[in-house]
């Protein structure tokens, strides 16, 4: 078994979930690669072994129950447990995404990945989380999903939406609701705000990048023991709920 501390990123192919792993195995982490297709999986692998971080691929589709077993049972015989899980993968959805505009459907499958994809990994890894002596769960989250900040007047966070902003809303809500729940435990569980990063889901017309934007979940999954919990995080500390 890997005696390393061991980190599995959802969505970690590409984009801030890249360089999120790509910043804890610089660490002399060892670093899980959750991502569905297969090739830009081990193409991610590759090219962080490369860069001498020990990565591994992990064949994961967080909407899929099947999926998310298996890669529990990949790390239970890998590792024997799992240190940090970082709930990176999202979708954004339909565009226009205004409530009056939305149809269920649109809004069911950002849910899906979004919130109850949280939940499902989540709770799949949680056993072997417990066997860590200092386990961390990092949500990714949004400043969108504020509704301090969403109803401050003046204040823009990309237009009206009726999925994703409100799955990042459900998103931080579930988070505080974890940390209650694993209160007295010495799992901590926090959201991360990476701000407006240029990824594929915003068409790349974010402002910072990709590695900027992953120093906050970084930050996060390696709090110190007396660290916080149940919290909502960007670069500059704290953030409204």
């Amino acid at each position: 078994m890997n005696e390393r501390t061991t980190a599995l990123i959802t969505g970690a192919n590409k984009g801030i979930g890249y360089e999120i792993a790509a910043g804890l195995g610089a660490l002399g982490w060892s670093v899980g690669i959750g991502a569905r297709d297969e090739r830009r999986r081990e193409d991610a692998v590759a090219a962080l072994r490369a860069a001498g971080v020990d990565a591994f691929g992990v064949p994961l589709d967080v909407t899929d129950d099947a999926s998310v077993r298996a890669a529990a049972v990949l790390l239970e015989e890998r590792a024997g447990r799992l240190d940090v899980l970082v709930n990176n993968a999202g979708v954004a959805g339909a565009w226009p995404d205004t409530p009056s505009t939305a149809t269920p459907d649109d809004v069911r499958a950002v849910l899906e990945t979004n919130v109850v994809g949280v939940i499902r990994v989540t709770n799949a890894m949680l056993p072997l989380l417990r066997r860590s002596e200092h386990p961390r769960i990092v949500n990714q989250s949004s400043h969108v999903g504020s509704l301090t900040l969403q109803s401050t007047p003046g204040v823009d966070f990309g237009g009206v939406s009726a999925a994703y902003s409100p799955s990042k809303t459900y998103l931080t809500a579930l988070t505080v609701q974890y940390a209650k729940e694993l209160a007295g435990t010495a799992v901590k569980v926090n959201g991360a705000c990476p701000g407006y990063v240029a990824t594929d889901l915003n068409g790349f017309r974010g402002t910072s990048t990709p590695a900027d934007g992953a120093r906050v979940a970084i930050r996060l999954a390696t709090l110190p023991d007396d660290g916080p919990t149940g919290g909502l995080f960007d670069a500059d500390g704290a953030v409204p709920w």
